[in-house]
């Protein structure tokens, strides 16, 4: 199993930039793709990035051009780097761990709120 910690949420207005950190209890050079999902209050969780082991971005359609995931080895970590942040772009984000098969991690989640 793995453990992920998020970190990095909070209060922006619109327009405005976060960087979201995930760390890993492991190396993350076991574990094959990452990922950024979120939940809007009443709504399921989404797919909003994610990072194949090799670097390989994919972005949901409404945050290409504004996200960017990266992940760092060495460190354990995977970022999400928002920026041009929009009210609808409001949830908790929680970040994955695909470890093969039906399994999966998922950290804690962190709070986005995008509002003047």
């Amino acid at each position: 199993q793995v453990q992920l910690v998020e970190s990095g949420g909070g209060l922006v207005q619109p327009g405005g930039s976060l960087r979201l950190s995930c760390v890993a209890s492991r190396s993350l050079s076991t574990i094959s793709t990452m990922g950024w999902y979120r939940q809007a209050p009443g709504e399921q969780r989404k797919w909003v990035a994610i990072i194949s082991s090799n670097g390989t971005p994919t972005y949901e359609s409404s945050v290409k051009g504004r996200f960017a995931i990266s992940r760092d080895n060495a460190k354990n970590t995977v970022y999400l780097e928002m920026n041009s942040l929009r009210p609808e772009d409001t949830a908790v984000y929680y970040c994955n761990a695909d470890l093969g098969g039906p399994n999966n991690a998922w950290g804690q989640g962190t709070q986005v709120t995008v509002s003047a």
